[in-house]
């Protein structure tokens, strides 16, 4: 008979194990050829995922504090700080994902042709730069209003995990975090939901066009087709996620209240986009077999 912790720990572990794989795949990449673009964006997507998926269910704060006998106000800050902008940075990133794909399979004659010359690896990195030091940013509130929980005014405290809460704040900062975090959702979401209908548009008319081109013609475009799938794919289910887990932590944060029930299920929710993005990367990715066939040349 299966727990619900059991199953929770079998998706970090499906998770981990998929990201570090992916993300080992992309350093031998970065570091033996001339990586792409995309593969420096899905790097970053990648380890941000892993540490997403420990920090999600407060196993860095479990084991690794732990036998470091850290304070447990520490140990809450650093933990749900991390997770806080880990979970920033999974949107953003994936964000500047869809953008990148739209403006590489643009038209020639499309108005977003004209920024395909910009998408040089030093731009990427320029804005990955960015996005970094506004994740953190944004989320330092937490460094000040998390704590570790204690029995002492436990109304004036709202328990976050088993041994973290939240301290009471004042109700315009509150709303204001609030409203700046949703704000930044909400237009990256809208971002990746244009983005996404782009793409969808470029693939059908595509579709339509291969009717009339010989088989040769299709199987030179089929790789990015593909890619494209996979990148709208992964688009699509991380909103439907995204819409979940912001519907269940905005009651809890409103209505102050801790529900062992529903922490659980906003784990579950939290780890699914990072667990299944790397399967999603990897399908479309011939390259990895190709890395694979080669290694087992290499070690015969």
């Amino acid at each position: 008979m299966f727990s619900s912790e059991n199953v929770f720990y079998f998706q970090v572990g499906l998770g981990v194990l998929a990201n570090m794989f992916l993300l080992g795949f992309y350093i031998f990449i970065i570091l033996s050829h001339r990586p792409k673009s995309i593969d420096l964006i899905s790097c970053q997507l990648t380890f941000v995922h892993i540490v997403m998926i420990l920090t999600g269910g407060n196993i860095i704060h479990i084991d690794i504090f732990e036998a470091l006998n850290v304070d447990n106000g520490i140990k809450c800050k650093a933990t749900l700080y991390t997770q806080r902008v880990m979970r920033g940075l999974s949107i953003c990133i994936t964000c500047l994902l869809s953008v990148f794909q739209a403006v590489t399979i643009s038209p020639s004659n499309s108005l977003l042709a004209k920024f395909k010359h910009k998408l040089k690896k030093h731009t990427i990195n320029v804005s990955l730069f960015y996005i970094w030091f506004f994740n953190f940013s944004l989320s330092s509130n937490l460094i000040f209003y998390v704590s570790g929980f204690t029995n002492v005014s436990q109304t004036q405290q709202m328990k976050v995990t088993k041994s973290c809460s939240l301290l009471p704040m004042n109700y315009i900062i509150r709303g204001m975090i609030l409203t700046m975090t949703i704000s930044r959702d909400v237009f990256l979401v809208g971002v990746m939901l244009i983005t996404s209908t782009y793409m969808v548009i470029i693939l059908f008319r595509h579709q339509r066009q291969c009717k009339h081109l010989h088989s040769i013609g299709h199987l030179r475009v089929s790789h990015e087709k593909k890619a494209t799938q996979s990148i709208l794919l992964l688009v699509v289910f991380f909103v439907a996620i995204y819409w979940l887990d912001l519907i269940i932590s905005s009651t809890s944060i409103l209505l102050w209240m801790y529900n062992p029930v529903i922490l659980t299920v906003q784990k579950f929710v939290v780890n699914a986009y990072p667990t299944i993005s790397p399967l999603v990367l990897i399908s479309p990715d011939k390259r990895i077999i190709n890395v694979l066939k080669n290694l087992q040349s290499t070690c015969h």
